[in-house]
């Protein structure tokens, strides 16, 4: 497959909204600010195909012959996102039905039902027609399916297929009752035809979390059909050029997992909120690496100033870009790409960020800033391209176990699985512990930790797999919610946390859940264990029995339940299991962490300032190391005998090092 000889800079540019002295003119601030990749025509369907089967190419011919003629490369986009008006007019079967019952009209972007076959139908047609004329142009780099995928759909074929998915899911229909539990409520099914989609007109997208369920795996499964509708278009042409579809930040929506199975690489859209902590934007980094076992990925979008569509939009603060850049290169990116080229004169994103502002100078501070940046990423050249990050601890995720905590009902309305997991990923990233994002169904060897918050859903062997990781040696940090439902979140009946009781060494009588102004407090029952004796706790509070032998560690401070055990440790084989039966302070969850991860030799990267992140990325060509200071004063970091090479400077660094206030190192170990 085609692979990049450099770090692609650049994204997304729309050509057809501006005239050729404008484009001509684009091309020049181009060549300055190093942008050597333009995402396009991504929303340019209408124009490509102006009535059904007349396709008029001769536009995009010229500009792709023009970006081709400044030495740019493209990711050519399928303009599958904006249906034209007359597809939707002559097939309104295309156009969506939403959850209170509605038919929307031609509008929004991803405003097309996945299952339509007439959307299918055309979408592969002007994928095959651009596959033919452009599969093998020079300027070709990747193509880009769509964009951001995720609309849900409640239409009358959406209901036929859904039926027809649960009956090859299931087999029969006593299997379907039998995992929907339908003897609940008098729901029993005598027919598939009686399956009805969850939506606002039966309430069962609210009250009957396993029906919503199952829907949000259709919607998957639906999403990534039609994405590999197009997939297998493009890919006769020219099997050599990658092929990826962007990702809405709003990951929830489709399981991830699922979706890029088909994809040759993951692209994903980052547009971190103003108050996104850097452990939370890391994080889900991470997730987008973790999503193909740890390959690079392609970082299809992020804002070069102020998005638009946040209630407060403010401007990116000088270096906070190049900060943002570097940090998902760190993670695993390959590539840094930005929406938009040029400021859109009008429309919903007139005011969204853009390289060009609509003044159309180069002497502002967002191009002067791009155009440092894009000399820096050019003379980085190739060094980490496809590396890399090693980790010896991993997280367990999974989109399913996301759903069905959050559409079960209690014990807590506040139950946020994605914020859970970053406040344990959060104890990681401070130390400078690198982290592998992981499915359930995750090759756990050469793990040295699993940590599995809100471990709820048993899904398929994973529990006897971890049971397994932990008898041979690892250590597994799991918590409160953990173990209770199976796949089809139906309650694992006897004694909680399930079939992770016997590994953990004890059993969960009860689970209170707190308000949110409410608190207990948490007693360390071993003097000295961690720097404080008592610390708060809130969110839910397990009543926990240790009769498997579990050790005690912590026990709750207050409550009918004070004295109780609070957070455990069981040898089981050669590891140790912890479970926290709540949610602790996050200076507890710190501190504990940092004790298992230092009693098990998983260190940091290298000694560091708080507010100094440091990852590395291992290539073919080079071992790459990232230090990025996001704090508002200068910080150290400890080389110690290491000799290592700024790839932006050429300046040879060893020892303690002082990276200016926000500033970012780029550096190659030098006798790797």
């Amino acid at each position: 497959m085609k692979k990049a000889d450099r770090i692609y800079y650049g994204g997304d540019y729309n050509p057809d909204q501006w005239d050729d002295q404008t484009i001509e003119e684009d091309m020049r601030l181009f060549r300055k600010a190093g942008i050597n990749l333009l995402t396009l025509p991504v929303f340019s369907w209408a124009k490509l195909e102006p009535e059904e089967g007349v396709y008029e190419f001769g536009w995009l011919d010229r500009i792709l012959d023009k970006i081709w003629e400044n030495g740019i490369h493209v990711c050519l986009a399928t303009p599958t996102t904006a249906q034209p008006a007359w597809l939707s007019t002559r097939y309104p079967e295309v156009l969506p039905v939403d959850i209170a019952g509605r038919k929307r009209t031609h509008g929004m972007r991803v405003f097309f039902c996945v299952n339509s076959l007439k959307y299918r139908e055309r979408a592969a047609a002007i994928a095959e027609e651009m596959a033919k004329r452009y599969a093998h142009h020079p300027a070709l780099a990747m193509w880009h399916v769509s964009n951001e995928y995720g609309t849900y759909c409640y239409c009358p074929t959406c209901q036929a297929k859904f039926r027809q998915w649960l009956k090859r899911r299931y087999g029969t229909l006593e299997e379907l009752n039998k995992r929907w539990h339908t003897t609940f409520w008098g729901r029993i099914l005598t027919d598939f035809e009686e399956v009805t989609l969850p939506t606002e007109l039966n309430d069962d997208y609210r009250f009957n979390p396993t029906i919503q369920l199952d829907y949000m795996r259709f919607v998957t499964d639906s999403t990534a059909e039609c994405f590999l509708n197009e997939y297998q278009a493009l890919k006769k042409y020219n099997p050599e050029i990658p092929i990826q579809t962007n990702m809405s930040g709003f990951i929830k929506k489709l399981d991830q997992f699922t979706m890029t199975k088909n994809l040759d690489m993951v692209g994903w859209d980052n547009y971190p909120w103003p108050d996104d902590p850097p452990y939370f934007v890391a994080m889900k980094h991470d997730i987008m690496r973790g999503l193909k076992g740890g390959a690079s990925y392609v970082l299809t979008e992020q804002s070069p100033n102020q998005q638009n569509w946040q209630p407060y939009n403010l401007l990116k603060r000088p270096g906070e870009v190049r900060r943002l850049s570097y940090q998902a290169m760190a993670h695993g990116a390959d590539t840094c790409l930005f929406f938009q080229m040029r400021q859109s004169i009008a429309g919903q994103e007139k005011f969204h960020g853009a390289i060009i502002s609509h003044s159309g100078r180069e002497d502002t501070r967002v191009f002067k800033e791009s155009a440092a940046l894009g000399a820096e990423l050019a003379k980085i050249g190739d060094a980490f391209l496809e590396g890399r990050t090693p980790a010896k601890v991993g997280i367990l995720f999974d989109w399913n176990n996301w759903w069905a905590l959050e559409l079960a009902s209690g014990p807590s309305k506040d139950m946020d699985y994605l914020k859970t997991v970053s406040l344990y990923y959060e104890t990681l990233f401070r130390q400078n512990i690198g982290v592998d994002i992981l499915p359930y169904d995750a090759d756990l060897t050469g793990y040295e930790m699993i940590v599995a918050p809100l471990f709820y859903m048993m899904k398929g062997d994973v529990a006897d797999r971890v049971q397994v990781f932990v008898e041979k040696g690892g250590i597994l940090v799991t918590t409160v919610m953990s173990g209770l439902a199976d796949e089809n979140d139906r309650c694992i009946y006897g004694a909680y946390p399930g079939p992770l009781k016997e590994m953990l060494g004890i059993w969960v009588e009860e689970t209170d859940a707190l308000r949110p102004y409410e608190k207990n407090t948490l007693r360390i029952t071993e003097e000295g264990f961690l720097s404080r004796d008592t610390y708060d706790c809130g969110f839910l509070c397990d009543l926990i029995h240790p009769e498997g032998g579990a050790e005690v560690l912590a026990t709750y401070g207050e409550d009918f339940y004070a004295g109780m055990p609070a957070v455990t440790r069981h040898r089981f084989g050669a590891g140790w299991a912890y479970y926290i039966g709540t949610q602790p302070e996050q200076a507890f969850l710190e501190e504990l962490i940092e004790k298992i991860c230092a009693g098990a030799d998983l260190l940091p990267l290298y000694p560091a300032d708080p507010g100094v992140e440091l990852t590395h990325r291992v290539s073919p060509r080079a071992r790459v190391v990232f230090a990025i200071n996001h704090n508002k004063n200068d910080a150290v970091v400890d080389f110690g005998q290491e000799k290592l090479t700024d790839l932006i400077t050429d300046r040879e660094l060893t020892g303690k090092v002082t990276i200016g206030a926000g500033d970012v190192l780029v550096l190659t170990v030098q006798g790797r």
